[in-house]
This record gives C-alpha cells, structure tokens and sequence, in this order.
C-alpha cells in the first residue's frame, strides 16, 4: 500500500459510525416527511431536497426548523 491509501486506511473505523449517523438521521427524517402533513417555512419537497442533498446538517435543520407540529 503506498501512503496515501494507508492514511486513509486508518480513518475508516472513524468514519463508520459517522457515516451510519447521516444515514439514520436521513431516513428517519424522509419518513417524517412523507408522513406529515404539511410543514414550516419550505414547502415538502425542498425539504426533501435538503434533507437529501445537504448531508448531516439538512436532517438536522429539518428536525429542528420544518416540522409543524
């Protein structure tokens, strides 16, 4: 292995859980979304594309800012 991949290498166990974090936070927050009714500030499909597009941050601004209870 040169350098460059054994470095890399070395960040995967950290990026593991990470990554799997994203991914959790945007299915929860998609089936949210197809589930409610309507919600605050954008309409539901640029929620979607947020929450799909903007990784990490865009579930978390849905949940905090999007949901209309």
């Amino acid at each position: 292995m040169n350098t460059n991949t054994s470095q890399i290498a070395e960040f995967i166990p950290y990026l593991i859980p990470v990554i799997l974090l994203e991914l959790v936070l945007m299915i929860t927050a998609v089936v949210d979304l197809i589930r409610r009714e309507k919600t605050r500030y954008l309409p539901k499909w640029a929620w979607a594309l947020i929450v799909i597009f903007i990784q990490l941050i865009g579930p978390i601004a849905y949940f905090l800012l999007g949901r209309q209870d």
